[in-house]
């Protein structure tokens, strides 16, 4: 492919205006002649939306698109996510995987308006955001080609793309004395890449930017209530607060306290495993809120199922499959277990961690009437006698036509024969 084949077309490149993408620009426009249109949606890291678009004009943009995406971002993609209690691997809150749909969906937006038949993104041959971006604008527009320069010509190290940025002019923060490659939004922060990738090494200081250690935390803990609707957090502390707002007080509460921070050996979609730092104070403490209120009030067959709908809704998020009639299907499910997921949770935050201190809620089945061994006990206590009869009546028959437990059958519980021998009584003597 040389330049002149795409000479005065558009393409649209997916902009973070970090040194990738920056790069990319230059790139797109010297090696195919594109016309590049940058599209930034602010998820919660771009500060300075004029400084982002002034960096993309003079990386080589011929225009610069930001948009305001933070609410859209809270309510339509981690909501939902906090209500299906997805966490990639049992601790990665999928904050830049939350992300990547709703920028490929801007991507395609600013796409249609340019009347562009080209995309393009920045992500690395061997992460999980190509697959992401790929799938999603697949979905929302076939006849879209995406192209990604990481992988496909580009081919530069970290130290070739800081000098190839340098001799062009272009702004970059990354230097080759701290080559950390950093993603983040309202929902969390990722770091990898240099040091990070000795999974010995502790991480250094400077990797964290968002929580402090917690060993330098206040000595003090801090409690703070939090309340839900329907499975969505509404308030702190009885102020009630939009998505976005909450977000930002519980990253920087929770931040205070040391509480966020994962250190994680995760398998990547494209079958590496990768060593990932993420930092997610208010995705822990809301995480921690939501399913100690759906212990309260969910049935002991929902909250199985829901567990296990949990690890699917994750990897489908993980793998990119927002867009789809499975993500549809599981979206549903959450909706419906959500409905009495309302109350009132208190949480305590104290070096590094966020327990729980307290939980009440209007649809709680959780009776003191029933659980308390005091005064008040309302329990049938004469009705156990008939319950284990009935619930023990298959292992008994079984016991009696099988003799699972006869002869020999001691090794199955790899315990010495004499261990299972009822106790010999001694014989008075007089």
């Amino acid at each position: 492919m040389t330049a002149q084949q795409h000479k005065g077309e558009t393409c649209v490149l997916a902009y973070s205006g970090g040194l990738d993408t920056s790069v990319a620009v230059a790139w797109l426009r010297e090696t195919h002649g594109f016309e590049v249109v940058t599209c930034t949606g602010d998820l919660g890291s771009v500060r300075d939306l004029d400084a982002i678009q002034k960096k993309a004009i003079a990386s080589g943009a011929r225009k610069a698109i930001v948009q305001d995406a933070r609410d859209i971002f809270v309510r339509f993609f981690v909501w939902p996510a906090l209500q299906a209690g997805a966490l990639y691997e049992e601790r990665y809150p999928l904050a830049t995987a939350l992300g990547r749909p709703l920028l490929a969906k801007l991507l395609v937006d600013v796409a249609r308006d340019e009347n562009a038949r080209f995309v393009a993104h920045g992500c690395t041959g061997k992460g999980n955001d190509q697959v992401r971006f790929d799938l999603a604008v697949g979905a929302l527009a076939p006849d879209l080609k995406v192209i990604a320069p990481m992988r496909g010509g580009m081919n530069m190290t970290r130290d070739e793309e800081i000098e190839y940025a340098r001799e062009r002019g272009i702004p970059v923060e990354a230097t080759t004395k701290s080559p950390y490659s950093v993603d983040e939004n309202l929902w969390g922060r990722s770091v990898e890449a240099g040091v990070l990738e000795d999974p010995w090494g502790v991480p250094p200081r400077d990797v964290f930017q968002w929580t402090v250690d917690p060993d330098e935390a206040p000595a003090q803990p801090r409690e703070i209530v939090i309340a839900f609707r329907e499975g969505l957090p509404i308030s702190l502390d009885g102020d009630e607060l939009g998505g976005v707002d909450l977000v930002e007080r519980l990253n920087k509460l929770g931040g205070k306290y040391g509480v966020g921070r994962i250190d994680q050996i995760e398998n990547r979609l494209v079958g590496i495993k990768s060593r990932e730092i993420y930092e997610a104070p208010a995705a822990v403490i809301l995480h921690t809120a939501h399913r100690a209120l759906e212990d309260m009030v969910l049935s002991k067959e929902t909250l199985r199922l829901k567990a296990k709908l949990a690890q699917e809704y994750a990897d489908l998020v993980y793998n990119g499959l927002w867009f789809t009639a499975h993500h549809q299907d599981l979206a549903a499910y959450v909706r419906s277990t959500q409905r009495f997921v309302s109350g009132e949770i208190r949480l305590r935050l104290h070096r590094g961690a966020a327990t729980i201190a307290g939980r009440r809620s209007p649809h709680s089945l959780y009776s003191t009437a029933l659980a308390t061994y005091g005064k008040g006990d309302q329990f049938d206590h004469r009705a156990s006698e008939g319950f284990i009869t009935v619930f023990g009546l298959p292992l008994r028959t079984q016991a009696r036509t099988q003799a699972l437990w006869g002869e020999g059958s001691e090794a199955m519980l790899d315990v010495p024969k004499k261990a299972l021998e009822a106790p010999k009584t001694k014989k008075k003597t007089t």
